[in-house]
């Protein structure tokens, strides 16, 4: 699908991490943004920086009117065609640790924003998509975000690898309901990549990941996670599937 003057793409989790980076890349590709991502955010400041042809709008990804307030937007600044779900958090945690069992709340709130918010986003967009005139044979395309956790879940990641498991297993489903709008729904499942949420490591852990990584052995680039992103938009047959993005890592238990 071409990316036009009318095109917009809506991005959540957009002013940070993989989401900052698509968010840039759609937009220098000729495309309109909404960064749709938490009022505390630099989504404002980068909405600015990149210009009038994209817009931020504070969004939770699991507030319905929240997530319909940012589809508006989209649909304010052209044609919502392009939804890229990169909002997530990643709490740790065993099942039973040294305090006892994992907190309910704590794996409640994983799945709620990386499973249920990303499927509410899912839902919104297309509902919007749905009703636009076919590009190149689609109306708009979902690209959501899971990761190899989903498939080589670590000690301590209960939570994060059965909510992206989740997204995986959604992909699917998702693609073949919303094929007779011509939508289509594709995820990325990221390894180790250079994100906010790996930041915070100190070097000495930084390269025990990066040697994990048979080739190349270092940490994936935002800015690479993007190239696929706009890949996806452009390759038609590209649906329904879930593409590991982690130079042939296969996380051991810890």
């Amino acid at each position: 699908m071409r990316i036009t003057d009318t095109t917009v793409a809506l991005v959540t989790g957009g002013a940070s991490g993989l989401g900052e980076a698509t968010t840039r890349h759609l937009n220098d590709l000729g495309a309109a943004v909404v960064i749709a991502d938490l009022a505390s955010s630099p989504g404002e400041q980068l909405a600015a920086e990149l210009g009038e042809r994209a817009r931020f709008v504070a969004t939770d990804v699991r507030d319905e009117d929240q997530v319909l307030a940012a589809v508006a937007a989209a649909s304010e600044l052209g044609e919502l065609r392009i939804a890229v779900t990169c909002a997530g958090i990643g709490t740790p945690g065993r099942v039973v640790g040294r305090k006892g069992p994992l907190a309910l709340e704590t794996f409640r709130q994983v799945i709620e924003v990386n499973l249920v918010g990303t499927f509410n986003v899912l839902r919104l967009a297309a509902a919007a998509m749905a009703e636009l005139e076919p590009v190149d044979g689609d109306r708009g395309v979902v690209v959501m975000t899971a990761s190899i956790a989903a498939y080589d879940g670590q000690v301590g990641q209960a939570a994060y690898a059965s909510s992206k498991g989740g997204v995986v297993g959604l992909t699917l489903s998702a693609a073949r309901d919303l094929a007779d709008k011509a939508v289509r729904v594709t995820t990325i499942a990221p390894g180790t990549f250079a994100t906010p949420m790996l930041a915070g490591l100190p070097a000495e852990a930084t390269a025990v990941l990066e040697a994990q990584v048979p080739h190349p052995s270092r940490l994936g680039q935002p800015a690479e996670y993007a190239k696929l992103v706009a890949h996806v938009v452009d390759n038609s047959m590209l649906n329904g599937e879930v593409i590991r993005l982690d130079g042939a890592l296969r996380m051991p238990p810890r």
